[in-house]
């Protein structure tokens, strides 16, 4: 198969690898220094399997910043281009998707779409309205920053908001990609599929509340929040993950995706969504109370990444942090271990 993935982040990048050991793939990016890098071999972000792969096995992949020759005879074109949450519209923005769909009108090419960016729940509905000359599919996407290629070659399951032929072989495509045997695959409508992607999210996320509130209630109170938590998880139905206290969730999905969700249940009742969103910055708000009865004058922080193997601190929790405790006027200093490569 001939196939196009148009933005070279997690996501579009980890994808590409996967389906480059079998197939034509052509990576589309704005980013020339992306490119270059790709096109050297060299993985333009953190991900020890990509840059395994890259190194290690015969892949069939190109990086281009052009998009005629990227999307020339595609039989696949995947988008997978950031979905930013806007405030003001409590909306996702998919403007970047909607460019890709009207580029690919322009270019009258023939081809099945499949959209890995997170996007509203409705949303492919919506815009198989207004562009009808391709089939559209949407397929939601569940891998960890800094661990992304892994996640797709070992994935927890396949989900395809489709059941067309063209489904079928694009998921036929993912498994033979993958190093793992008897995938689930699921083939379930459009809207479901993007439910399935939120609520997915806003569950980790609760988790990670959850456990952030447990650690301030055990701090407030001078308990070994770590104990409690042993104590717990060996309950199996809790079990011994995703139980970590933290800043708060960060990163580029759990903070958006929540909000999306809790947008969509404007009209519905609910307690928990809006909970959820609302206990993270709860969790800040305590933190920072706590540095500051301590009266500080001077503050270090120590990285700005939203987890450890990764190289992204865009919207990483300990940001508002930061921003809370320079409100106070106390001197920060931080430490940036900056990912480069030359």
């Amino acid at each position: 198969m001939k196939i196009t993935v148009v933005g070279i982040g997690y996501v579009g990048l980890s994808n590409a690898i996967l389906l480059a050991q079998h197939n034509e793939v052509t990576a589309l990016d704005v980013d020339e220094n992306k490119v270059d890098l790709l096109n050297k071999k060299i993985s333009p972000i953190e991900d020890k399997e990509i840059d395994l792969f890259l190194k290690k096995k015969k892949l069939n992949i190109t990086a281009t910043v052009d998009k005629s020759i990227a999307y020339g005879e595609a039989d696949y074109v995947i988008i997978a281009t950031p979905t930013d949450y806007d405030v003001e519209t409590n909306y996702f923005s998919t403007d970047l998707i909607e460019n890709v769909l009207d580029d690919i009108e322009k270019e009258s090419l023939k081809t099945t779409i499949i959209i890995k960016s997170t996007i509203p729940v409705g949303y492919t509905k919506k815009i198989r309205l207004r562009y009808k000359k391709n089939k559209i599919i949407f397929s939601p996407e569940f891998l960890r920053e800094g661990q992304a290629l892994f996640d797709n070659l070992y994935p927890s399951r396949i989900i395809i908001g489709d059941s067309s032929i063209e489904a079928k072989n694009f998921a036929g495509l993912l498994v033979e990609g993958a190093e793992k045997k008897d995938i689930d695959v699921l083939f379930i409508g459009s809207t479901e599929a993007e439910a399935v992607k939120l609520f997915s999210n806003t569950y980790l996320a609760m988790r990670v509340a959850y456990f952030n509130e447990l650690d301030s209630y055990a701090e407030f109170n001078n308990l070994n929040s770590q104990e409690i938590i042993n104590g717990m998880s060996f309950d199996p139905r809790i079990g011994d993950h995703y139980n970590n206290p933290s800043f708060g969730y960060g990163g580029y999905c759990l903070p958006k995706d929540t909000k999306q969700l809790k947008a969509n249940f404007l009209h519905v009742p609910n307690k928990l969504i809006d909970a959820i969103v609302e206990s993270n910055a709860t969790r800040k708000d305590f933190i920072a109370d706590r540095i500051v009865m301590n009266n500080p004058k001077i503050i270090g922080i120590y990285r700005l990444i939203m987890k450890s193997n990764s190289d992204n601190f865009r919207a990483s929790a300990i940001q508002g942090i930061i921003k809370r405790l320079k409100a106070t006027g106390v001197k920060i200093y931080i430490y940036m271990n900056l990912f480069y490569i030359q």
